[in-house]
């Protein structure tokens, strides 16, 4: 196996288990309040990840050289998190995930002000075409059309500005000292919503899954990490859409969803728009 088809392999699973971890947090949103569900994924995460850097004897990785930058990350990771699974509470999980997928549409528009990069007519126009088809998923005046429709925009903001940050960052910080930071920061930060937000599980189940949400979310970004030591980020950004796949799946049987076809066109011009920027960054690191 050639290292590039190892790194899309683990890609497609992680953004898999990312799936599964959004499904659990749909069941129990619709029970709990959403707050406690996020800062449990956090806790449960930190737990693990300690525990993992403890027994590898690298919990020198909690220092940081960059805490400023470090604190944003995880502020911007923690309300990523906090609206994604707030529109879960009404969205359609396919619906839901599609609209967040304008991410890189953001991001290439805000590295421009922020990491200096060009941003040519093409991939404007590729940006305004991603947004059209963000606005065919939602359609105003349709049924999907609610105000929980702009909060998956809102977390395509913050992942996009979560990952200019990340790669301010690289190269300056080992990879598990930026996760584990994400953990602390959101686990701190919901801590201090939890007296208003905590409902105790009286279902055993919900204990179970409340921990497994924070598994699925510390091996997922793990296995991203891994991906990276054998595949570049342009290679790797298109398999990120096979997650639409996952999240149809599951939300149809789960919870008997499944996207119209107006709603498939929108996703099918999101991810042509998505992937013709990925092909324009790798043409232009090409030339360069």
């Amino acid at each position: 196996m050639t290292p590039a088809l190892r790194g899309t392999l683990l890609v497609v699973v992680a953004v898999g288990i990312f799936a599964l971890m959004d499904t659990m947090a749909k069941y129990l949103a619709r029970l709990y309040p959403v707050s406690g569900v996020v800062w449990a994924r956090y806790a449960a995460s930190l737990v693990i990840l300690l525990a993992f850097l403890a027994a590898r004897g690298e919990l020198r990785r909690l220092r940081t050289a960059r805490p400023q930058l470090q604190i944003m990350r995880g502020l911007l990771l923690a309300g990523a998190s906090l609206l994604y699974f707030t529109s879960l509470t009404v969205l359609p999980m396919a619906e839901a995930a599609a609209i967040g997928f304008v991410m890189p549409l953001f991001l290439a528009m805000l590295a421009v002000p922020m990491l200096g990069e060009r941003m040519d007519g093409a991939r404007f126009a590729a940006v305004l075409v991603g947004l059209a088809g963000a606005l065919v998923i939602v359609r105003p005046g349709a049924a999907v059309f609610t105000p929980y429709a702009l909060l998956p925009v809102g977390v395509a903001l913050c992942n996009a500005l979560y990952q200019i940050l990340t790669r301010k960052v690289a190269g300056v910080e080992h990879p598990l000292t930026s996760l584990v930071w994400g953990a602390i920061v959101g686990a701190v930060l919901l801590s201090f919503a939890l007296p208003f937000a905590w409902v105790t599980p009286t279902n055993p189940w919900h204990w179970v899954l409340l921990g497994i949400i924070g598994v699925l979310a510390s091996v997922g970004h793990f296995l991203l990490i891994r991906a990276y030591d054998y595949a570049n980020a342009t290679g790797l950004a298109p398999f990120f859409y096979t997650q639409l796949i996952w999240v149809m799946l599951l939300g149809w049987l789960v919870f008997g969803d499944f996207p119209d076809g107006w709603s498939l066109l929108g996703m099918g011009i999101i991810v042509a728009a998505g992937i013709y920027l990925v092909g324009r960054q790798r043409l232009t690191m090409h030339r360069s």
